[in-house]
């Protein structure tokens, strides 16, 4: 189980370093990022929020930086697009892959799928879902599928492991984030940092 952040082509994005990313892949965060790629998961993060806010959030800077920041450092309710990817490492094979519409900011519902309602979706195109059926959790690659679908079922203590070492995967992703801003984003770092946090549902920590 990884968490996986949604990646667009950037090739005139210029504000600050990115990596080469083809469109509509997925770039694993963790804390063994290169700055490059680290740069590219805080541009996509900033653009996945790069909307004019309301009124009350002041008005948007004239400068480029500024501009592009606003909404990840002004909006209230961020969103990060992509989610806790499952693959058998074994085989290749995927049973859970963020869908359209799911994000990183919603990762706490594998929480409500071990301790809570026992079911959710991840978005769509595939609509990949995780249910608990006893002591066991089934995930479903697309549970829409009309042909079929790889299916797992997992026991419940070995989903929370993968869950938790995923959260501890975004949260080393943070601290190497915070890191980056500092020194690519020095006017903005502390903002940026606490934004990235909102967006991947995490509390800062000293």
């Amino acid at each position: 189980m990884q968490p996986v952040l949604e990646i667009f082509a950037a090739d005139d994005f210029a504000l600050w370093p990115v990596g080469e990313h083809e469109s509509y892949g997925y770039l694993v965060l963790n804390g063994e990022l290169t700055p490059a790629q680290v740069g590219t998961a805080v541009m996509r993060i900033a653009d996945c929020n790069d909307y004019e806010p309301e009124e009350e959030h002041g008005p948007c800077p004239t400068d480029p930086l500024g501009a592009f920041l606003h909404g990840l450092l002004t909006m209230p309710d961020l969103i990060a697009a992509g989610g806790f990817r499952v693959t058998d490492i074994a085989t290749g094979t995927v049973f859970v892959e963020p869908g359209c519409c799911n994000g990183l900011e919603t990762w706490r519902e594998w929480r409500e799928v071990l301790d809570g309602t026992g079911c959710s979706y991840f978005g769509h195109d595939p609509s990949s879902a995780a249910e608990r059926v006893g002591d066991t959790v089934r995930l479903t690659l697309d549970a829409h599928a009309k042909d079929g679908s790889p299916v797992i079922e997992l026991p419940v203590d070995h989903v929370r492991a993968l869950v938790t070492g995923a959260q501890a995967d975004l949260r080393d992703f943070l601290s190497l984030a915070g890191t980056w801003a500092e020194q690519h984003l020095p006017t903005y770092a502390a903002a940026v940092t606490a934004a990235l946090a909102r967006a991947l549902d995490l509390e800062l920590t000293e």
